[in-house]
């Protein structure tokens, strides 16, 4: 549509879906569009280029194999527990059942055989899992605002690829702290009267992007710096973790709005206005 001449502007689906009067037609959904496009305050999404998609759509792929390797394991463990043999949980304890698997007599031989054929589908996804993470990293080399974004604690290549390549105009954000709202790391607000109502975090915007971000922040809050530095330190004397790591992929998300504004790695002093 760009090479004939158009401007091109896409809207979030539940932005247009509010300015749908009563059935759902195609009619009914231009007519919707047209009224959406109008409003002065509506926010359009920004397109990206041919390589951002390619690096989004490659961490699309990683999520659903590793989705999928987690239901596999899933269901190995389940069915062997049901014979009595169980293991620690996480994916690196897997192998223990594998291994209880070629011992022929272990459980039924009618089911050994399909798990047996499930643990060679689960070490192939993991395999495909493994090339992902190759694509991931080779794209993440070449790319200088992921290799930025990988300056902040509790960014690795995964997730400052993914934030590179979702995020397309970071400047029309007008601080961090929309940026963050965007992202889902804020609390619902269900204010009325001049009284404000706060609820749990919202939730909404990117889910991908949200989960990296929380779980680079637990790995930061693991970490022995995190009891040395003074603002995770007060924030685990006072919070759980698992608050306390929100509260730091807010403020993980806030330093990369920032640094993928000013173009300037974590740590180094930002130029002169």
């Amino acid at each position: 549509m760009r090479e004939l001449g158009h401007e091109v502007r896409l809207i979030p689906p539940a932005y247009a879906k509010a300015y749908v009067r009563r059935n759902k037609t195609d009619a009914a959904d231009a007519a919707a569009i047209c009224e959406a496009v109008g409003r002065p305050s509506m926010s359009f999404v920004p397109v990206k280029s041919v390589a951002q998609q390619a690096i989004a759509s490659v961490h699309r792929v990683r999520e659903a194999l590793v989705q999928q390797r987690t239901k596999l394991a899933n269901m190995i463990r389940g069915q062997m527990a049901e014979f009595g043999i169980v293991v620690r949980r996480g994916m690196s304890h897997v192998a223990e059942l594998l291994a209880r698997l070629a011992e022929p007599g272990a459980v039924p031989e009618m089911l050994r055989r399909m798990l047996l054929g499930l643990g060679e589908a689960l070490a192939m996804t993991d395999q495909h899992i493994k090339a992902a993470d190759r694509e991931i990293l080779s794209w993440h080399k070449e790319n200088e605002c992921s290799q930025r974004l990988a300056s902040i604690p509790g960014f690795g290549p995964i997730a400052s690829s993914a934030m590179a390549a979702r995020v397309v105009q970071p400047t029309r954000f007008k601080s961090g702290r929309y940026f963050a709202a965007w992202l889902g790391l804020v609390p619902k607000q269900a204010s009325s009267g001049g009284k404000v109502r706060l609820g749990g975090i919202s939730k909404r915007g990117d889910v991908y992007l949200r989960r990296l971000l929380v779980n680079g922040a637990q790995s930061v809050l693991i970490g022995r710096e995190a009891k040395l530095a003074p603002w995770t330190a007060r924030l685990l004397a006072h919070k759980p973790r698992k608050v306390a790591a929100v509260a730091l992929a807010n403020k993980m998300a806030r330093i990369a709005w920032a640094l993928m504004v000013r173009g300037t790695k974590f740590g180094a002093a930002s130029p002169a206005a």
